[in-house]
């Protein structure tokens, strides 16, 4: 089967040679183009790369349009009312089926089976791959307008790939590089629409909102439709344990199918409502267009449409009081006796959905199986009560995470005497938020200013360059391997170096005993940062030192949301800035609320003072702009878990426990010379001269350190 699988690929892809009308198999037009990639054949590899992308494309419009086409023709309702609901049924089910087969074969120009590629190809193209080899193609032809578009692309599907992301900074530096050819190839309307959208209503420019909102609303419709669509099948991604217990009988086997048919319908509005490159939803992506645009008609004198998106609205929360309300004050406007219906769109969608999350329960309960409802509007009657029950405990795990959050803020004692807690959460206007003081001394704040500048004369580890943040400061950093190794070099002095280990300690256990004193507290990564303002480039500046963010989760102020995903450094769990001078202007730490803008506290660097905070979405903060001098700190984040505890740490105390043990050592050697009656010259030495000293190897010490790619961006 395999062989005539390929005999008929083959003459597919030679017939389609001399035939426009027919579509390769984007699978082998991928495949070609990926060898003469590795082949370096930067043209062929282009051309084919984009013909994949065509014949994908092409695929899945040919799906949806017969889908579409044969729903019309062969219509299941209508039968003779004589005829047996089986001959009624099925014979309409055999008619649609004949009418894709034909549809599709006069679109693709070959078998439709031709076009199914492997589970690994499929999700290549779901994820972009093609444009990550097609922007090195470009790159290496001087296309460079399509190249950083290919990059771009692929970079807005995987913000987390990072050599993606060293070569979109590196197309940006790039002289005859235009901004706008940081185009995305594959942009949905409907994304592009609700953001710039959202935008001119937080501007207050309702009647551009009104227009790219109702775009936004009536794209996000029409791809709902082609997910809809593209859910009958093929049913490429069956696992094996599923097909095994699937039930043999005919009625139990098309139960099944059309249940997974309607579940995948269900989940195509967390599809439209993710944003590429993200894996969260935004929540309620329909309704909220309605809200948006109900105000924003309101607002330029349209009561007549705000009214109808009110009422639109409706269907989805019929009882939620203040659209009721607005609902009342429209029919008081327009005149009791107006008629105000929601649009027929809107209809259509949630009734369709209703009905669809009826036949989905009754599977669940009657057939077994499980159901991740999409919607938050879904009316409570129509959930089973053992999925309410489970919905319950869910409650109750989220009502205990909460008691667990207000027991953790019950602090433990410090460990050390003379430290001051200067401001808490409460005087803050926060959660998770302290400030102390006195945790370094003046005499320690210097000698670790010293380090930093030993490291910058020493010229490596420690360069100067312009700020990943803003052009207008200098950006310095050093790690404690780093700063271990230049010490061991003789470049740094070890004392200062060792201080470098013990100040950071000395945080952590602050910091672990005041939050989390019955759950330990690993370094996740440690930098000694300086930020330096630029001469000259502080006049009328704007910008910040570093922007609002939070540190293990995406901030969108938009959606009032803080997503949890890659690139995010997700196991972050706490933060904390351990400042070691003073003598500069600018460069203050302050928290925001959720929107970036308004700001809730802020605090003023000084030698010794330690801020810390858990590294959640509670606490976004930025850096006010350093416009004079230059800003040293100490940047520690940490985390509850073991597996991403910070390895160039693990390393860089080896290396302080081998000079220990290093400068201790002839002392030892003679010692057990004595007791040998040898010599210390004759104790055995390795193969290059130097007598063995042992070494501590720690548990995972052989793990890679995180990546450097990441770290510009995240420094306090």
């Amino acid at each position: 089967m395999a062989s005539l699988r390929c005999l008929c690929l083959l003459l597919a892809t030679a017939t389609a040679a001399t035939s426009p009308g027919r579509l390769v198999p984007y699978d082998l037009l991928y495949a070609d183009g990926v060898r003469a990639y590795f082949a370096r054949d930067w043209g062929r590899a282009a051309e084919l790369l984009q013909r994949a992308l065509h014949s994908y494309a092409g695929l899945r419009a040919a799906r949806r349009a017969c889908r579409a086409a044969c729903r019309r023709e062969a219509a299941f309702l209508g039968g003779p009312a004589a005829e047996p609901w089986e001959a009624a049924l099925f014979g309409r089910v055999l008619q649609r089926a004949d009418c894709l087969q034909h549809c599709l074969g006069r679109r693709l120009g070959a078998a439709p089976s031709a076009h199914r590629a492997s589970p690994t190809i499929r999700r290549d193209f779901e994820q972009r791959e093609p444009y990550n080899y097609l922007q090195v193609a470009f790159f290496q032809l001087k296309k460079l307008d399509q190249a950083v578009s290919a990059a771009h692309t692929f970079f807005v599907a995987n913000p987390q790939h990072l050599q993606m992301r060293e070569d979109i900074e590196k197309y940006r530096r790039m002289s005859g590089v235009k901004s706008d050819n940081f185009r995305d190839l594959e942009a949905t309307p409907h994304w592009e629409a609700y953001e710039a959208g959202v935008q001119h209503y937080n501007a207050d420019e309702y009647l551009q909102a009104v227009a790219r909102l109702e775009e936004s609303l009536r794209e996000a419709l029409s791809a709902l439709e082609e997910c809809r669509a593209l859910c009958e099948g093929p049913w490429e991604d069956e696992d094996d344990e599923e097909e095994e217990e699937m039930q043999p009988g005919l009625y139990e086997a098309i139960a099944a199918h059309y249940v997974q048919v309607l579940k995948c319908r269900q989940q195509c509005v967390l599809e439209i409502a993710t944003k590429p490159g993200r894996i969260s939803a935004t929540e309620d992506f329909i309704p909220s267009h309605l809200d948006l645009l109900q105000f924003a008609y309101d607002q330029v004198g349209n009561q007549a449409l705000a009214a109808e998106c009110a009422a639109s609205y409706l269907l989805f929360y019929p009882t939620d009081e203040p659209m009721l309300e607005k609902m009342k004050q429209y029919l008081t406007e327009l005149g009791e006796d107006t008629a105000v219906s929601a649009r027929e769109s809107i209809q259509h969608y949630v009734q369709r959905s209703l009905m669809e999350k009826k036949l989905i329960y009754y599977a669940v309960e009657h057939l077994g199986g499980t159901f991740n409802d999409p919607d938050l509007w879904t009316p409570d009657e129509l959930i089973p009560e053992n999925l309410k029950e489970k919905y319950r405990e869910d409650q109750e795990k989220q009502k205990q995470e909460t008691l667990d959050m207000e027991e953790s803020e019950k602090r433990g004692p410090l460990p050390f005497e003379g430290i001051a807690v200067t401001m808490d959460s409460r005087r803050m206007n926060g959660t998770q938020r302290v400030v102390f003081d006195r945790v370094l001394t003046e005499s320690e704040c210097k000698d670790l200013l010293r380090l930093t500048k030993a490291a910058g004369e020493a010229g490596d580890g420690y360069r100067t360059r312009r700020s990943p943040h803003t052009p207008h400061e200098r950006f310095e950093g050093l790690t404690v391997l780093k700063a271990m190794q230049l010490a061991q070099n003789g470049d740094v002095d070890w004392r200062d170096a060792k201080l470098l280990l013990q100040a950071s300690e000395k945080s952590r256990k602050i910091i672990e005993s005041y939050f989390t004193p019955d759950k330990k507290l690993h370094f996740s990564f440690t930098h000694l940062v300086c930020r330096t303002a630029v001469d000259g480039e502080q006049e009328g500046r704007m910008d910040l030192s570093h922007p609002v963010h939070a540190d293990n989760c995406l901030l969108d102020p938009e959606g009032q949301e803080c997503w949890r995903e890659p690139p995010a450094y997700v196991y972050r769990d706490y933060s904390g800035i351990l400042y070691l001078n003073d003598d500069f202007q600018g460069g203050g730490l302050f928290f925001t609320e959720m929107d970036t803008v308004t700001v809730t506290a802020e605090v003023h660097p000084k030698c010794g003072r330690l801020v810390a905070f858990s590294s959640g979405k509670e606490n976004p903060h930025g850096v006010w702009a350093v416009s004079r001098g230059r800003r040293c700190a100490i940047a520690l984040w940490y985390t509850h878990s073991q597996e991403h505890a910070e390895q160039e740490r693990v390393k860089a105390e080896e290396l302080m426990e081998r000079r220990a043990m290093e400068q201790d050592q002839p002392d030892e050697e003679e010692r057990q010379a004595e007791h040998s009656g040898r010599s210390s010259s004759e104790l055995p030495v390795s193969s290059s001269g130097a007598r063995p000293t042992s070494r501590r190897h720690k548990p995972g010490s052989d793990r890679t350190q995180q990546p450097k790619e990441l770290r510009a961006r995240d420094e306090f």
